[in-house]
Order: C-alpha cells, then structure tokens, then sequence
C-alpha cells in the first residue's frame, strides 16, 4: 500500500498569514522582501557615505558641501528603503493610524531625547555655525578639539591628544560653545612675558615683534591685522608685556603648542637682544 505524496505548495506558504497590524495582514513573503530591501538600503548607505567620505578627504574648498550631501543621501536612503521595507510587508503607509501609533510607542518608550539629537544634528549641519573641521571649546565642560563628524545623535570632537569626545548635539544649539576658527578664519592671540625693571623698552619691542613676525605660525600683516607688543602693567618682579599676535588657522587649532612656540621664540629673542 502507498501513501499519496502531496507537493508542497512554496506560495501557499508565503501568502499565509502571520500577523495583522492595524488592519493589514503580514505574510511570510512580505516579511522577505521586507527584509531584503532593509540588507539592500543599509548596503547601499555604507557604500555611498563611504564613498563621498573618500571625495571629502580629498576636497579642499568644498569639503564642506561634500559633508552636507553625504549626510543628506544616508538619511534619504535609510528613509526611503523603510518606506519601501514597509510598503513591501504590506502596510499601507497612507494610514495615518499605523504612523500615530508608532509614534505613540516611540515617544512612550523614551524616544523624545533621540528624536531631540536627531533634530539638533540637522540644524547644525544646515545652520554652518558649526561644521566639519572646526576648532571649538565648550568651557564649562573642558572640551576643546576639531569637530570630525555630526551624526545622528551626537558629534564627534577630537582633542590635540588624540581623544575622542562624543557631545549631544542639543548641547551645540542650548549652551554656550565658542567656535575658534569660524568659516575659516582664525583669532587674535596675547602672549604674556616679563622682563627686568631698567630694561630698555623699545628694544623689547623691537626684538619680540622681529621674532613674532619671522615665525611661520604668525599670519602676514594687514592693515586690520598686525602683530604688537604692548606693555600692559608694572609687576612686582618687573615690566609686564604681552605679545598680540595673529596666528595661522592650523595654529589655533593647537593652542598649547603655539603658546609654547611663542614663549620660546620671546625668550630666544630676548637672549639674543641682552635683555
């Protein structure tokens, strides 16, 4: 005696229903193809942003705008490939139930502080105040470095010491941050040193703005912008200056050792000078 084989019936299987969320019904093969389209958007988002990330490195003057359709394009398509995910698992993205409750769930499971970072990191990418490449300082906090990237959440800032720093990006729009090389320029510098009473004053000035003025961290000279020594108070152990000195932009981004440099090259300078 034999027993009838029966053929199994493969889209039976994908059609037959497993869920059903706000009045649609989730089959297996929607789960699929859902599935394969999200593989497909994140695949495609690492490729993209990997590859403008590599046009950015090499960027010079537009480095800025690159950083800008990078970010675009990854969100896009992250949010296009869970539209296309959903519509493949058979919701109907034109209810506006589906939408509401999501959003209810998310807000209720404590979604408010990453949709807030979310929403800061699009306004300091558009606003520009803040970009890629900055020098900032965050004083109540001690964070001072080079903004490397805006994500999502947080940004990411680099010290001199090579330390990573991850600040919310609420944090950049609610607080106080002081931007040291805005859309590329740079700042004005005092470096304080004391000589001697009885030492001859226009040869201080004179050997100090000789020194300042040959050093490749100092800006050449404008009108608006020129390198002074100025005798700023009588201490108690001698004559007090400080030297003011416009610096390159690369020097602002490492303020220790451009003050270093310059307090070398003043006591070099004074040496040399007899003073």
């Amino acid at each position: 005696m034999t027993l009838p084989i029966q053929k199994l019936d493969l889209s039976a299987i994908e059609q037959s229903q497993i869920a059903r969320i706000a009045g649609t019904n989730l089959t297996l093969g929607g789960l699929v193809s859902a599935g394969v389209i999200v593989v497909v958007a994140f695949a495609a988002h690492w490729l993209v942003t990997r590859s403008l990330r590599r046009v950015r490195e090499r960027a010079d003057r537009s480095r800025q705008a690159v950083y800008l359709l990078e970010r675009l394009a990854g969100y896009g398509i992250i949010v296009i490939g869970a539209m296309a995910a959903l519509s493949a698992a058979g919701l109907n993205l034109s209810s506006l139930a589906v939408f509401a409750g999501a959003l209810g769930i998310g807000v209720g499971l404590g979604l408010q502080g990453v949709v807030k970072e979310f929403v800061s990191g699009l306004f300091l990418i558009f606003d520009r105040m803040v970009s890629v490449g900055d020098y900032i300082e965050i004083e109540d906090i001690g964070i001072r470095g080079a903004i490397m990237e805006i994500g999502p959440r947080a940004t990411r800032v680099r010290t001199n010491d090579n330390v990573n720093v991850l600040v919310p990006n609420s944090r950049f729009i609610e607080q106080p941050v002081t931007n040291w090389t805005l859309k590329g320029d740079t700042r004005r510098i005092h470096v304080p040193f004391t000589v001697a009473y009885g030492s001859d004053r226009g040869q201080v000035r004179d050997a100090v703005l000789k020194a300042a003025r040959a050093s490749p961290f100092t800006l050449p000279e404008t009108e608006a912008r020129k390198s002074q020594v100025w005798l700023v108070a009588f201490g108690e152990r001698g004559l007090s200056f400080e030297l003011v000195v416009w610096p390159t932009r690369d020097a602002v981004k490492r303020p220790a050792a451009m003050h270093a440099a310059y307090t070398w090259l003043i006591a070099d300078a004074l040496d040399e000078a007899g003073v």
